[in-house]
This record gives structure tokens, sequence and C-alpha cells, in this order.
């Protein structure tokens, strides 16, 4: 299937009916009242979030979408039928933006979320309504509202809690098929990942969290070279970066340890081009194809030392899976730690509380090993 994750549509409401203008006329009743009725309400467009939809494929070709108009009213106090409402499903982590201005109207990141993209005119009154003491016959009404129209762009990015960052080849798809449920294209050439793929790493029967793994970028990405600047959006939900650095170069002429400082650098300045949001984001620098190299302590040691690295750093093999265990726990025990504290209420000041000061709970502390907290 075709992942499409942007998309520019037009929606149009439908416009209200009109009010009708009548009077009962019957045999024998030679003074009939006013009964004209109501006009219709024109039909609305909303969209719901949808979790079992991937993609935005089905509004890159239908770019249109307009809704009915409202009857009129009629004699004998009938009111106009409403016209039925449009409801367009999108993907979870849709960000709805006027195309004209730029502005972000809506952003529905929980499935079954629901937002008014363009409302319905209301109908208009008939002349019923305008009857009184002194106005026996009126004959006005009132003509319905046109409904909204607006040009919108669509935006997906994906919910994830944990995004694979790194170059081409890295071992990004690698890595993500040997952890979790995802079957991504894997081959021996760059740019094999075309599209973002989203896993689910389960590590007990209780605990679990999406792994989501987007093309690798190159110099220049932020600028619009190569695939991975179309999916850096996709990073911007995540609560932590995994960095992944190849280790190995199969060319002895060529000093692994330094390229991969080399990309490591030009990734980071290439994520602060892009946006400050995603270069201040929690980052854990992950080492893969150990099992090529001969000193794999060594080599941690060199690359950290050569980017002054003071945050999480593991060596892996994505490949045999050497290391992945203990990196996909780490990363369940701080994601887990990370959403208890956004549901804590905020800490206050023990100086203006009295009694005994509440030393904390024990269970929201993380162990530092095999790494220290990421920065």
């Amino acid at each position: 299937m075709k992942f499409v994750d942007e998309a520019t549509i037009e929606v149009i409401a439908g416009r209200g009916g009109n009010g009708a203008a009548s009077f009962r006329r019957e045999k024998f009743i030679p003074k009939g009242g006013p009964d004209g009725g109501d006009g219709g309400r024109g039909g609305s467009i909303y969209a719901i979030a949808d979790r079992n939809i991937n993609t935005l494929i089905d509004y890159r070709y239908a770019r249109l979408h307009r809704a009915a108009h409202g009857e009129h009213g009629r004699g004998s106090d009938q009111y106009g039928a409403g016209a039925p409402d449009i409801i367009l499903r999108v993907p979870v982590g849709t960000t709805v933006f006027d195309a004209d201005t730029g502005e972000q109207l809506f952003d529905l990141d929980q499935h079954d979320q629901q937002v008014t993209l363009a409302a319905g005119g209301a109908g208009g009154q008939g002349n019923l309504h305008f009857k009184s003491s002194t106005n026996r016959a009126p004959r006005q009404f009132t003509s319905g509202q046109e409904g909204e129209q607006r040009k919108l762009r669509l935006e997906l990015k994906v919910l994830a809690d944990v995004g694979l960052l790194g170059m081409p080849n890295a071992g990004k798809s690698t890595l993500i098929a040997k952890v979790s449920n995802a079957r991504p294209k894997i081959a021996d050439y760059p740019f094999t990942t075309l599209h973002p793929n989203l896993g689910v790493v389960r590590t007990s029967a209780a605990h679990s969290f999406v792994i989501a793994d987007i093309p690798g970028l190159i110099e220049g990405a932020s600028e619009g070279a190569g695939l991975g600047h179309l999916f850096l959006r996709h990073l911007t939900r995540t609560r932590v970066l995994l960095h992944i650095l190849d280790v190995y170069s199969p060319d002895p002429d060529i000093d692994a340890c330094a390229q991969a400082i080399e990309d490591a650098q030009a990734i980071l300045r290439e994520l602060e081009h892009y946006s400050t949001e995603l270069y201040t984001k929690p980052r854990w620098l992950v080492l893969n194809k150990i099992d090529m190299v001969e000193d794999a302590a060594q080599v941690q040691a060199q690359i950290c030392q050569g980017l002054d690295w003071q945050g999480p750093v593991f060596s892996i093999s994505a490949l045999t899976g050497e290391g992945t265990t203990s990196l996909m726990l780490a990363l369940q025990k701080w994601l887990d730690h990370e959403r208890r504290s956004s549901m804590e209420p905020p800490e206050i000041d023990p100086r203006f509380v009295p009694g005994q000061i509440d030393p904390g709970d024990p269970r929201d502390a993380i162990d530092s090993e095999p790494n220290q907290d990421p920065s």
C-alpha cells in the first residue's frame, strides 16, 4: 500500500433551505393564518480519527467534499428536511491546517475524536414565526444561511513512543524487525525504507510501547536532500529518539569510528536546522553491528569521547539480537517513569508544607545501569 502522509482538500458545507411564506387555505376557512415552514439545515462535514486507518491516500485523489443543501420549507407547517452530514475518517495523529493561512485548526490524536471541518448553514424561518396580534398576515420569511467553505491541509504525524534516527543502512529496519512485529523491507542498498514503519515492542504481558522507523537521513536532509526530511515530522510526537550509528565498515581504509562520529554530527546539524523541538528531544545513542568489530568496549569509548557524549549509550547487534533485550527493557522502564511523571501533580516546595516532608515514591527511581538518565 502506498503511504501518503499529506493531502490538501476542500470542504464545502451545505446551504440551509429557505423559509416559506404561505397561508392556510381550506374550504370553509376563509381567513386561514400563516403556515409557512422553516428550511432544513445544510449538511456539515466532520472528521473522525480512526485507528484502523494509517494513511491519507484516500484524500490524495478525493480532494473536493461537498455536502448537500437543506430543503426549503413548505406550506401546511411543513419544515424542510435537513441534509445528511459527511464524515471523513482520517488516521489517528492527523493535524488539520488552514491551507490559506497555515493556521493549525485541529489535532486528532485520539481514537474516535471528532471535529467540525465545515458547519452547515442554518435553515431560514417561515412566515409562521412572524405572526403577532398586530401582524395577522405576515409575508416575511428568511433565507437559509450559506455553509462554511474551507481549503484544508491534512498532515499525518504517526503516534509512537520511540523513534529511530540514523543514516541509510545504519540498521534501523533490521532493529525494528528484530524487536517488534513490524516487517519492513531490508536490503543491502541505501534508502530501502521509503515510508515510516511502526512496530509494537512487547516487553511483558502488561507492558509494551510503539517504535517508529523513518527513511535514513543524509547531509542536507533539512533542505530537501534524500527522503528522510519528508518524514521527520513523524518523530515530533515521540518521547525519545534512538540514534543508530553503524560502527563497522567493510572497507579497511575507512576508520569506522571516525565515520560514525561524522555521521552523528551531520544528523545533529540536520535536526537543529529542521526543528528546535526535535533537536532538544531526549536522545539515546545506539551503536549497531558490534558483532563485526573486535573490541566493542573500545569502539564505544572512542565514539563517546569523539562526540563528548554524556547520555545513555548501548552497543547492540540488530542482526543477531545481542544487546537488544537490555535496550528494550531500559526503554520500557524510562517510558513508564515518564508516563507516571506526566500523570502526577506538580511538586510543591516543602518549605511551604507544614509537617514532615514526604521522601517520595521509591518506585519512581530509575537504575543508572547500564546508562545515565537521558538529557
